[in-house]
């Protein structure tokens, strides 16, 4: 922290000296509101025309020019798709002068409800920022362009979003992997309830509660220098941001085709001024949703008999109930002129009920003289020449996942020139499981026996479509389809698993601006702390069947929901949970595997990162700089368990044989500390009024995931004496990144606007998992283990193009049209250790990353019909390392339409209706092995259809 308090002690010395007398001046203060006096204008220009001098409104309207010399002076208010307007003021030598602005749309049109409302926001807070950036904002109503964040994160340039079960729920931007992002909100960095990630599945939180979103990629010193891909800022409403107060509900249903359920989603949103200097808002949702997912999986591809086949298909099906309940709650109080405070919190639960049933063929690894036999596509395996086995089994899963964040915090300025800034925040997330079912599982082994009365049972499984291999049965297939023939294997129960991470902060920032002619220099600087704490419990239990005679499929069996093939006979959804409960003394607890599987997982870290920065701001008409640097140190105390699993035959530690299975564990602590100084320049150069240049550098950083940071050990020793390891490792450097970026933004005279940009990245200790053979890590031998370690470097290079406009200037009834488009080429390669070697390496497209994205939209909006169309495609990308580069795995392209259409009935109601995965677009997952294309993973999940209608009181 020495080096934090010398930077703001070398701040405000600069700001004291930088001082100069005061010069007789007064002050011109204002808001900018839209024509209807609902709402203040963000992001509007506001210049004092011959001067130089220009001002951006804040979220209320507001702007404020200090220090300006005696005299009449003419002020010029623009924003995207408003009517410009200018205004004479006189300013006075000493006290305040007053110009309040009402912006109206282009031919009338109003400027803060619908698409328009939108687009002309996003549009005018882009060309505000004083880094690159991009933003979706909602209207004065409340409309948001999608009800999930991270689905709406997807139309903006060089954002793709990761997939689960067929919704947003991670987010990519310019290619790189969702961990390399950082995501806050109201200005609280949001922690990640999953134990084994730093990136915040933004599905958690509804887009019903949110004001906008910003995704900022550059980084000023004043800004947290945790990220690499970009900071994704989300803001909830204010009560001070509307001259009129906001009173809207929403009811809607939502029906998806496969599942074939209709589920409730609502939601309230308000804001209310309860005097000239107090306000308060909130809002409420509440989202249910049942859906269905039909899913195939295949692994462990070989080739051995020269045709490519998987040695493990599972035909997985899954019915899953998500419940998401949002709430958020905003006081603002103003303190005199100069004052204005606010707290902010925000509460998200999501719950998500998943039954899978599956079944599994697990062909094993077969002799040379015993593989498949092919046909054409068609590999058959018979019980005659190798066993098999076929399992079928149940996944029910409850878990449920929070995250809650509270801050306090305020703004003062001063007409002598200074401003503070100073918040003080928790945030907690939660993710837990208790009771889980997680699965019951029944299995046969099929060979030939007296079970099958001589004659053999034949598996067919054709791969002609190598994204739905489908499977027959034929010989003496009886016992396959009898729910009697499958015993219990085991059952897993997830008796607890518990992951909790939270974050105490508070920073406080200062700064003077001081006028020299028609330019002005701001100094600032600040300092920040974070406390954080991450930890992970799991206790889970294994348990076998103990009681008299046998438990079989035919005690639980249910009903099939699966769509691709027959898959029975399958157990139901519940009925396993309780007959193990309801017979619980007659099943014998597997200590071994509980007492090793319970402690590997177990682990604390605790980061606490000071930070303290300075920067300067140079605002000389068309040119704003803003340079300086941060300071960051980071200090990390990680607590995990070494868990050894000697298997009976081996050898103890006491060099005595285990006769036995024994797990001995130990507690295992380590203690590191690190520094960075993160330099940064952002450059905004306004060509002309509707033409900006901008170029930025900056240096940043991303730490290592909490979960590969914390020392779990897990090692198990065979009766050979043979050690395999997989380790988590406490030496892990965080990436660090030199990036650059430069773009140009044409705004049209109407709502419009086309950019170009080109970004670069050069990232060092690029983190991967390694195999490695014959070594030893942090003292413990091994023949075989998994490690995290730092790789070499990795480049990132790309473009990105948008384009948006309203086609207002065609004749009727087209002059209602609105466009928008934008395209991303990102080029991301890195290197990898081959076979643990960190000196022999190869060549790969970094994770997570595709090199082609494009979003669209259509829409139309005119009187009272708005519509909307919109389609989003990103082609394939890596997204795990296999043991070579033929078993890498990849996901294929993905292209999605979805539509939505509106319709005001009354000045108050409005009636609309979604359909989402209009295409029904798929999952597919792959490798390259033989040189085709070979199943990793599909899933279809059909459409989903919305429709309700909001009332505005």
């Amino acid at each position: 922290m020495g080096s934090s308090k010398w930077l703001l002690g070398a701040a405000m010395g600069a700001i004291a000296l930088g001082q100069a007398a005061p010069a007789i001046a007064g002050t011109i203060e204002g808001k900018v509101i839209d024509q209807t006096g609902t709402a203040g204008l963000r992001a509007v220009q506001v210049e004092i025309e011959g001067t130089g001098r220009t001002a951006t409104t804040g979220s209320d309207g507001a702007f404020r020019f200090v220090e300006v010399p005696e005299g009449t002076y003419t002020l010029r208010a623009t924003y995207i798709g408003a009517q410009a307007q200018e205004m004479t003021v006189a300013v006075p030598a000493t006290g305040t002068a007053t110009a309040d602005f009402s912006l109206s749309g282009l031919d009338g049109q109003i400027l803060v409800i619908g698409q328009r409302a939108n687009l002309g926001s996003a549009l005018s807070r882009k060309r505000a920022a004083d880094t690159v950036s991009d933003v979706i904002t909602r209207d004065a109503i409340g409309q948001f362009p999608d009800q999930n964040v991270a689905e709406s994160l997807r139309r903006l340039p060089g954002v793709n979003v990761l997939n689960d079960q067929g919704e947003g729920r991670f987010v990519s931007v310019r290619g790189l992997d969702p961990e390399l992002n950082a995501t806050s909100l109201n200005g609280v960095r949001l922690p990640a309830p999953e134990s084994d990630v730093r990136s915040v599945a933004l599905d958690v939180i509804s887009s019903d509660i949110i004001e906008s979103i910003t995704v900022k990629k550059s980084l000023t010193p004043d800004m947290d220098a945790d990220t690499i891909g970009a900071s994704i800022e989300i803001e909830t409403t204010s009560a001070f941001d509307r001259e009129k107060g906001l009173l809207t509900a929403k009811i809607e249903g939502s029906y998806n085709e496969k599942s074939n359920e209709l589920t409730p989603k609502g939601s309230i949103d308000f804001a209310s001024r309860l005097g000239e200097n107090v306000g308060i808002s909130g809002g409420v949702s509440y989202y249910q949703r049942k859906f269905e997912t039909d899913n195939i999986e295949a692994d462990d591809w070989t080739d051995d008999g020269g045709t490519p086949y998987a040695q493990e298909i599972q035909y997985r099906d899954y019915d899953v109930e998500r419940e998401r309940i949002s709430a958020t709650l905003g006081l603002d109080f103003r303190a005199g002129d100069t004052t204005e405070l606010y707290v902010k919190g925000t509460w998200s639960q999501f719950d998500d009920q998943e039954y899978r049933r599956r079944l599994t063929f697990d062909f094993g690894d077969f002799e040379d003289d015993d593989l498949p036999t092919f046909v054409g596509s068609t590999a058959t395996y018979s019980s005659d020449t190798a066993e098999f086995t076929v399992e079928r089994d149940v996944k029910d899963r409850f878990e449920r996942q929070r995250i809650y964040s509270l801050v306090l915090g305020g703004e003062t300025q001063l007409d002598s020139g200074f401003f503070a800034e100073y918040s003080a925040s928790y945030a907690k997330a939660t993710e837990k499981e208790n009771g889980s079912v997680d699965p019951t599982q029944f299995e046969r082994d099929f060979e030939s026996d007296a079970d099958l009365a001589g004659d053999e049972l034949l598996i067919a499984v054709d791969y002609a479509d190598p994204r739905v291999p489908l499977y027959m049965t034929s010989g003496n297939d009886s016992a396959f389809y009898d729910p009697a023939a499958y015993e219990l294997k085991d059952i897993e129960l997830t008796a607890l698993s518990d992951s909790q991470d939270e974050e105490y902060a508070g920073q406080f920032d200062l700064g003077y601006e001081m006028f020299m002619g028609d330019a002005s220099l701001t100094l600032q600087a600040g300092a920040k702390g974070r406390w954080r704490k991450k930890t992970y419990d799991k206790s889970v239990e294994f348990y076998e069947w103990d009681g008299d005679g046998d438990y079989t499929l035919a005690d639980v069996q249910g009903f099939q929901t699966y769509d691709i093939i027959g898959i029975s006979p399958v157990a139901d959804f519940t009925a396993p949970t309780r007959y193990f409960f309801d017979n619980f003394d007659q099943f014998e607890l597997q200590e071994i595997d509980t007492a090793f599987d319970s402690a590997v997982e177990d682990y604390r870290v605790d980061e606490d990162v000071m930070a303290g920065y300075v920067m300067a701001t140079w605002d000389n008409g068309p040119l704003r700089a803003i340079g300086g640097i941060r300071y960051e140190h980071t200090k990390n105390d990680i607590f995990g368990n070494t868990v050894t699993l000697f298997e009976e035959g081996s050898n103890l530690p006491d060099e005595t044989v285990a006769e036995d299975d024994t797990v001995l564990f130990a507690p295992v602590e380590y203690d590191k500390s690190y520094g960075h100084w993160l330099p940064s320049l952002n450059l905004r150069y306004e060509a002309r009024p509707d033409l900006l240049v901008r170029l930025a550098g900056y240096r940043s950083l991303v730490r290592p995931k909490l979960s590969k940071l914390a020392p779990r050990f897990a090692v198990e020793v065979n009766d050979d004496d043979e050690i395999e390891g997989e380790f988590g490792n406490p030496a892990l450097k965080p990436y660090e990144a030199w990036n650059l970026d430069a773009s140009v933004e044409w705004y049209m005279s109407r709502t419009g606007g086309i950019s170009a940009a080109v970004f670069y990245k050069d990232i060092k200790n690029y983190i991967v998992d390694t195999e490695r053979k014959d070594g030893t890590f942090n003292g413990i031998a091994f023949d075989e283990a998994v490690i995290p370690v730092n790789g070499p470097s990795a480049e990132v290079w790309g473009v990105e193009l948008g384009f948006s406009q309203a086609l207002s200037m065609l004749p009727a009834p087209l002059d209602g049209l609105l466009v928008q488009a934008n395209y991303t080429y990102t080029d991301a390669t890195g290197t990898v250790p081959i076979d643990g070697d960190i000196t022999d390496l190869r060549e790969i497209s970094l994770p997570s990353t595709s090199k082609h994205t494009f979003n669209a939209v259509l829409g139309y909006e005119k009187g009272p019909i708005s519509l909307r169309l919109s389609g989003t495609f990103r082609d394939k990308y890596l997204d795990e390392l296999g043991d070579d580069v033929d078993e890498d795995r990849f996901v294929d392209d993905h292209f999605q339409l979805d539509f939505t259409a509106k319709y005001q009935l009354t000045d108050m109601v409005q009636i609309f209706g979604e359909w989402v995965n209009i295409n029904n677009a798929k999952y597919f997952a792959y490798n390259n092995l033989g040189g085709q294309r070979n199943l990793y993973q599909y899933e279809e999940y059909d459409w989903t259809g919305k429709f309700g209608a909001k009332v505005v009181f």
